[in-house]
């Protein structure tokens, strides 16, 4: 199994579709057996998901995340727990554990701008 989170300076970084990293964690028989820190290079919103899925990713933690995600990632098979804070690696072993603090309803809740993108409030191209 793969599961990645959103990454920032060691924390689950609390907007999926503008994550520049993602830590993924190979875990074998509920062990962490390898750890990899990858770029996106610029992908952003819905291209993340096929970037997830590119990597063999079951499972995602991020913190805020859009409808429009939410629904890519449900059509790629992948897992996700939003509304996770802090630390990456504790949210995973917490995951592993069974202990994962997350709110499956935390959604993209601020006003910026997209490039066409969709965080789940309309159309959130111009607000």
């Amino acid at each position: 199994m793969i599961i990645a989170t959103t990454f920032n300076n060691g924390e689950v970084f609390q907007h999926f579709g503008h994550t520049e990293q993602f830590k993924l964690y190979h875990v074998t028989l509920g062990k962490i057996t390898r750890e990899e820190i990858v770029d996106t290079n610029g992908q952003g919103h819905g291209a993340l998901a096929g970037f997830l899925t590119e990597h063999g990713v079951d499972v995602l933690i991020c913190g805020g995340i859009g409808g429009g995600a939410q629904n890519a990632l449900n059509s790629a098979g992948i897992k996700f727990f939003a509304g996770v804070h802090g630390d990456a690696d504790k949210a995973v072993r917490d995951f592993l554990d069974g202990n994962l603090a997350y709110n499956p309803n935390e959604m993209c809740n601020h006003h910026h701008e997209h490039e066409g993108g969709d965080c789940g409030h309309g159309d959130c191209s111009k607000h």
